[in-house]
């Protein structure tokens, strides 16, 4: 009986972490929807010269939707990571990468900055 009972507990806590887990996944976006959502980004990213015009409207929605869907220190973290590499492999500008915020009226909590440390 007390054996039983202890797997009983076992299974209701195991419960509990699935559902848990399971419940927090819609919110978090993933680096193919947050790359994707930048995509309108990308000819202001890879640009040269200064900046003297924003990027564009498109570009400043799927931002701004990222930086509301990013919305856990673990999917901020994560999704870091994916911008360093997703900048990187596009030659991404990175003081029209920083310039973003600022154009599309965001806060950002992770500085724009390829040499930013994505675990802190």
């Amino acid at each position: 009986m007390e054996k039983m009972m202890g797997c009983a507990v076992v299974a209701f806590g195991l419960m509990v972490l699935v559902l848990n887990a399971t419940a927090s996944l819609p919110n978090d976006i993933t680096c193919a929807d947050a790359v994707k959502a930048l995509l309108p980004c990308k000819s202001f990213l890879v640009g040269t010269g200064p900046v003297t015009a924003p990027p564009s409207s498109d570009c400043c929605q799927g931002a701004q939707s990222v930086l509301k869907e990013a919305n856990t220190p673990e999917t901020l973290r994560a999704l870091c990571v994916c911008f360093k590499d997703a900048a990187k492999k596009l030659g991404v500008n990175p003081d029209r990468a920083g310039s973003i915020p600022k154009f599309c009226d965001m806060k950002v909590p992770v500085p724009i900055d390829p040499n930013v440390d994505c675990t802190k």
